[in-house]
């Protein structure tokens, strides 16, 4: 997909679609469902010459879509990052140009997004200093353009180092007018890419990392003030033999029948970059020992569906490079094999796909990717189906 692409959707003939993957799905007594990209994947993505990364896909209960992202950058890692949102009122044909929410003066990476039951909107994010160590390295010895590093620089020494340090954070961006203004950035406690989920019971909780502040406990926070306020709840027990500290990017999703899961990305040697997971029966109180689900890929996406299913989109960071989801049908207790979103990924440097469902019950799932012959990375999107489940 090469990145000039235009944003508007393409028409197909009726009856078109494209086959993914196989995959048995259990649950299911018809036919064994494939993913069926309904058109082609594309680039949303308007600003060519950044990189973005790490966004977060959510519908509003009014049907315009929210993706929320790092963006303004120049790689990976680097100074620039900030959170920016656009949103979508036609499922994703065309995507509004990206409103620019927050820029600290050190790099804002990942942003979650979700609609709170009262119509507030929390976009979340943390900040890094993550570029010192490769700024100092290019100070020493460049290889850059000397243009490059005088950019690098000047963003760098706006602050002295204490000012910097005292801008690390796992921050929250508050919204009541649908997105047209924005709070400043508050303390959320912990983070995680995809951000806090809204409960039945009207709390919401966010599932996360304490990044920079506290003891760096891996758990939950919850909120009773839609999101103004953020209280710590509990810790997730470390599996024997685990280390917490290699516990990340962790995104939780209520069942049908009120249990309350959470998906952790795993570094630790035992199931290294599988996802584990934990379950609540208790409102988030206590949490059962993280353990695998046979699912190679990082990190996990939840989402319920309207027939009370469970969703997970995940990247698959090795060839054949993409991203790919599973379906539950018994409330989380078991997955489906891989279900393929795609497969035409150039490197690892992709994925952090998160999906929604449309009205239709079609799915639309956004993700970052960098593409060939280039530094940067774009946002794609695949609007796709189960091939039992027809448009």
């Amino acid at each position: 997909m090469n990145p000039t692409q235009k944003v508007s959707r393409r028409r197909f003939m009726a009856g078109t679609a494209i086959a993914l993957s196989v995959s048995g799905i259990r649950g299911f007594a018809a036919n064994t469902p494939k993913a069926i990209l309904c058109e082609p994947i594309k680039t949303i993505s308007h600003l060519e010459h950044r990189y973005h990364g790490w966004s977060t896909l959510a519908q509003r209960k009014n049907g315009q879509l929210m993706l929320s992202y790092s963006g303004g950058r120049e790689s990976h890692v680097c100074p620039f990052g900030r959170v920016e949102l656009m949103t979508s009122d036609d499922n994703g044909t065309h995507w509004t140009w990206p409103q620019v929410i927050h820029d600290g003066p050190i790099d804002d990476r990942d942003s979650g997004i979700v609609e709170t039951n009262n119509g507030t909107l929390l976009a979340t994010s943390f900040s890094s200093l993550a570029y010192e160590p490769i700024l100092d390295r290019q100070a020493q010895d460049s290889s850059w353009a000397p243009a490059k590093l005088a950019r690098w620089k000047a963003v760098h020494t706006r602050l002295n180092r204490e000012e910097r340090n005292k801008q690390l954070g796992q921050w929250i961006l508050r919204s009541t007018d649908g997105g047209a203004t924005w709070s400043q950035p508050y303390a959320s406690i912990v983070n995680s890419p995809h951000g806090p989920i809204q409960l039945s019971d009207g709390r919401l909780l966010y599932a996360g990392k304490e990044l920079w502040t506290g003891r760096r406990r891996v758990g939950v926070a919850t909120s009773i003030d839609d999101g103004e306020t953020w209280q710590w709840l509990s810790e997730i027990p470390t599996r024997p033999g685990d280390k917490a500290s290699e516990y990340h990017e962790l995104h939780a999703v209520e069942t049908a029948n009120h249990q309350i899961i959470v998906h952790i990305r795993n570094h630790n040697p035992k199931n290294e970059r599988e996802t584990l997971q934990c379950e609540s029966r208790d409102g988030g109180q206590t949490w059962t020992t993280p353990h695998p689900i046979k699912a190679w890929g990082l990190p996990s996406h939840l989402l319920r569906l309207h027939d009370g299913r469970l969703l997970m989109s995940y990247g698959y960071r090795r060839k054949p490079y993409g991203n790919q989801a599973r379906i539950s049908s018994d409330h989380g207790q078991s997955w489906s094999e891989p279900l393929t979103i795609s497969n035409d990924g150039v490197s690892g440097d992709l994925g952090y796909p998160s999906t929604v469902e449309l009205n239709d019950h079609t799915f639309l799932t956004v993700w970052y990717e960098q593409q060939k012959r280039t530094p940067y990375a774009v946002l794609r999107q695949a609007h796709w189906r189960l091939s039992n489940e027809p448009l």
